[in-house]
């Protein structure tokens, strides 16, 4: 007879914040800096995945849509990823280009917030991106028409040994693959505190420049 297992107690679950703080006189005035600082940070830690980031976008009839992707620059003034333009959040982000990054560093009890105007990278940044990617991701790119049903796992090897015969060593960049890059609006680096009295330090685009305000945690 199968043990029954005892009920989750997530209302216990609790930490506290103890590492550091984040005061208005030692952030940096430029966020994208103050985020550069911060994943230089992280880097040094090694900690796994560190430019994992969720992305949220919105769909068509309206509902928030999320999931993880990878950061791979900081350029031309925004945070870029690259996917399926064809894929769930390619259509989404056609439809409506905004969306909101969110980082979690919990070694660091840190988090970071990203809202921002969508646009996508040029074929020559996505090239050289491509380029620079394994042979089996590049392949796979081919390969996964992504966000779309499949009958099971062995359709998608299928594909793949059909684009390693046509493509075994140099494949292209497939048209419908390329990079976003989120040029923020407002960037919110949340800090972790004891007594959850976190730092919560908001930059907000003001023209050419931002304005630093502290929210309440």
């Amino acid at each position: 007879m199968t043990r029954a297992q005892p009920p989750l107690n997530l209302a216990q679950v609790r930490q506290e914040y103890m590492q550091a703080g984040l005061s208005e006189a030692d952030a940096l005035s430029d966020p994208i800096a103050q985020f550069e600082r911060w994943m230089a940070d992280v880097l040094a830690r090694a900690l796994p995945v560190a430019n994992a980031m969720t992305l949220a976008t919105v769909n068509s009839e309206g509902r928030p849509d999320a999931r993880i992707v990878l950061l791979k620059g900081i350029e031309h003034g925004g945070f870029v990823f690259y996917t399926n333009y064809n894929s769930a959040k390619g259509q989404q982000l056609d439809q409506l280009p905004h969306a909101c990054l969110v980082f979690l560093w919990t070694e660091l009890e840190r988090q970071v917030r990203i809202d921002g105007r969508v646009e996508k990278v040029s074929p020559t940044e996505a090239d050289a991106y491509y380029a620079s990617r394994p042979l089996g991701a590049r392949q796979s790119a081919w390969a996964s028409a992504q966000s779309t049903y499949v009958t099971g796992r062995s359709a998608l090897e299928k594909a793949l040994d059909s684009v390693q015969k046509k493509y075994p060593q140099d494949p292209p960049r497939p048209p419908y693959w390329g990079g976003y890059r989120v040029i923020p609006e407002r960037i919110e680096f949340w800090q972790g505190r004891p007594n959850r009295l976190h730092d919560r330090l908001q930059y907000l685009r003001d023209g050419n420049g931002w304005t630093l305000q502290r929210l309440a945690p």
